[in-house]
C-alpha cells in the first residue's frame, strides 16, 4: 500500500469506520440504569468526533493535496456506515419509532439508491458533484442523530432533546428526498441513453 493510504485524511476516514462498532457497543443491553446515561453520552461523544472527521478529512486532503483513490472510495462509505448503523440502532432501541421510522427509511433508501447511481455513473466516467444543499442535509442529519443518541439522557439536560432530534430527522428526510431527486435527475439522462 502506498504512503497515501496512510495519510492523515485517510486515517481520519478509517477512524470514522472504527467508530461505528464503538457507538453500537454503547447500546449493548443490560447496562444498569445509572450507566445508561453514561453510555448514551459516550455514544454521543464518539459520534460527534466521528462526524467531525467527515468534515475534516476531505478538507485536509484538498488543502494538503493528499487526495487518494482509497480516500475517495472510503469517505462516502464511512459516512453511510455511520449514519445507517446509528439509525438502525436507534430504531432497534425504540428512540426512533412509529411515524418517525419513515424518516429513517427515507434516509436509508436514498443513501443506497444514490450510492448505486454514483457507482454506475463512475463506471461511465461521469461525476455528480455534491451540492451545498446536500452538505446541509448531511449536517442536519448528523445533528439529529446526535440528539437522538442522547435521547432520555439529553432530555434531563435539555428538555425535548429527543423531540428536537426527531424533528431534525424529518427535516433531513425532506432534504434527502429533494437532494436525491437532484442526483437522479442529473444521472438519469446517462442511464436512459442505454
Amino acid at each position: 500500500m502506498s504512503n497515501r493510504a496512510f495519510n492523515i485524511p485517510n486515517i481520519l476516514t478509517y477512524a470514522r469506520i472504527a467508530a461505528v462498532p464503538l457507538v453500537v457497543l454503547c447500546f449493548v443491553p443490560d447496562h444498569r440504569q445509572q450507566a445508561t446515561d453514561f453510555w448514551r453520552w459516550t455514544a454521543v461523544t464518539i459520534f460527534f468526533v466521528a462526524s467531525l472527521t467527515d468534515f475534516l478529512d476531505g478538507y485536509l486532503a484538498r488543502i494538503w493535496d493528499q487526495t487518494s483513490n482509497i480516500g475517495r472510495m472510503l469517505d462516502p462509505i464511512a459516512d453511510k456506515l455511520l449514519v445507517a448503523a446509528a439509525l438502525l440502532l436507534l430504531t432497534a432501541e425504540k428512540t426512533i419509532g412509529e411515524w418517525s421510522l419513515w424518516a429513517a427509511i427515507i434516509i436509508l433508501c436514498r443513501e443506497i439508491l444514490v450510492s448505486g447511481l454514483r457507482e454506475y455513473l463512475a463506471a461511465l466516467k461521469v461525476s455528480v458533484p455534491v451540492t451545498q444543499l446536500a452538505k446541509w442535509k448531511t449536517t442536519i442529519q448528523l445533528v439529529a442523530i446526535g440528539f437522538l443518541l442522547a435521547g432520555p439522557a439529553g432530555d434531563k439536560v435539555l428538555p425535548y432533546t429527543t423531540e428536537m432530534g426527531l424533528t431534525l430527522l424529518w427535516i433531513a428526510a425532506v432534504l434527502t428526498l429533494y437532494t436525491g431527486y437532484d442526483y437522479f435527475r442529473a444521472g438519469l439522462k446517462h442511464v436512459i441513453e442505454d
